[in-house]
């Protein structure tokens, strides 16, 4: 076995591989971490195992994050909620993850996080292990062969939530790089309104180069207005939603109803047989609404690898340092918040 660095010739193996793995999703494809570095310049450590034929045997991306406030992580993987290593077997994930582990002793990096979908069975060497993020949950439906099926499988409430917006005269549309414009307005916005840094336009940008055939906006508007925006990417036979949005002076309206529908309903028409809705914490008002859909509970497993016991995890330091400007942050003009926003947001790795 050999663990090496891979190269941006090593993409097209390195997703094949990817993509045939069990525990695959579309943040370990080469093109997240690619959107990240054009974006916002971070350095990538790509690390690649392969057998005595050549033939790959495991991947492990990492995303160095560092900052004077922020912290100093590896990340794998940033702005996401899975990553992380796969391998064939546990001792060539093993073989990873100690790589990775002097690369961090080698650059003086004290955390490394490791955003598993599933548990791993592993050696962390000298670095110790614990849980980087308590209690987070994806939420994942399963969905049936027709948008027409799933939709008389709803309780007669949620039908009549889904319907309402409609009768309301809001719509939906959904394409590619032409909306980025309406959609960064929206989650901009948005963004403000929940006091979190929003993420630069240039890194939606570039995932939706990256993922130009897998990647979709929708929009739900009403005459020339955006009410709800999101994103999604297909990655094997899942639809992943990893960005939603919608302005809370129109919430009346209900507009994410009428989003989330259209995005279930395109999953459906266009062959996929799940829906991942994303992170939430049980029992919190996002938990409950994807909850509704049907979506049930699948368990992360991420893992905060660090030199000493007494390290908090970085994700659990940088969310409490913003807890106490999240008010200050919500009073900002919006325009304000796109200019200051993004220079911040690249170094938070949630």
């Amino acid at each position: 076995m050999q663990i090496r660095f891979a190269t941006q010739t090593d993409a097209p193996t390195w997703d094949t591989y990817v993509l045939n793995h069990p525990h695959s999703n579309p943040y370990l494809l080469s093109g997240w971490s690619r959107a990240i570095s054009s974006a916002y310049g971070h350095k990538l450590y790509q690390l690649m195992a392969t057998d005595t034929n050549g033939n790959t045997t495991g991947t492990l991306p990492l995303v160095h994050i560092k900052h004077p406030i922020f912290g100093n992580t590896l990340f794998s993987m940033p702005y996401a909620d899975l990553g992380g290593v796969i391998a064939d077997d546990d001792q060539i994930a093993t073989a990873l993850i100690e790589q990775a582990t002097q690369i961090a002793s080698d650059n003086k990096i004290p955390v490394i996080e490791l955003r598993q979908g599933s548990e791993l069975n592993h050696n962390t060497g000298s670095f110790y292990q614990s849980a980087a993020s308590a209690h987070k949950v994806r939420m994942v439906l399963d969905l049936p062969e027709t948008a027409d099926v799933l939709m008389a499988g709803f309780k007669a409430k949620l039908r009549s939530q889904i319907r309402r917006p409609q009768k309301d005269g809001l719509t939906t549309v959904s394409g590619g790089m032409e909306l980025l414009d309406d959609f960064y307005r929206v989650f901009a916005e948005n963004m403000r309104d929940l006091g979190s840094p929003v993420h630069a336009k240039k890194f939606i940008a570039a995932v939706l180069s990256e993922f130009a055939h897998q990647a979709r906006i929708f929009l739900v508007h009403k005459n020339d207005e955006v009410y709800a925006v999101s994103i999604t990417l297909g990655c094997g036979n899942t639809l992943y939603n990893p960005w939603a949005s919608s302005l809370r002076r129109h919430s009346a309206s209900s507009p994410n109803m009428l989003l989330y529908w259209a995005m279930l309903e395109y999953a459906c028409d266009h062959g996929f047989k799940r829906f991942d809705f994303g992170r939430s914490t049980p029992g919190e008002g996002t938990f409950k609404f994807k909850q509704q859909w049907g979506a049930v509970e699948v368990p992360l497993h991420w893992l905060a690898l660090t030199r000493t016991l007494s390290l908090e995890p970085s994700s659990s330091q940088q969310k409490s340092k913003f807890e106490m400007a999240m008010q200050l942050w919500q009073k900002l003009p919006v325009s304000l918040t796109k200019v200051v926003g993004p220079p911040l947001r690249k170094y938070i790795g949630l």
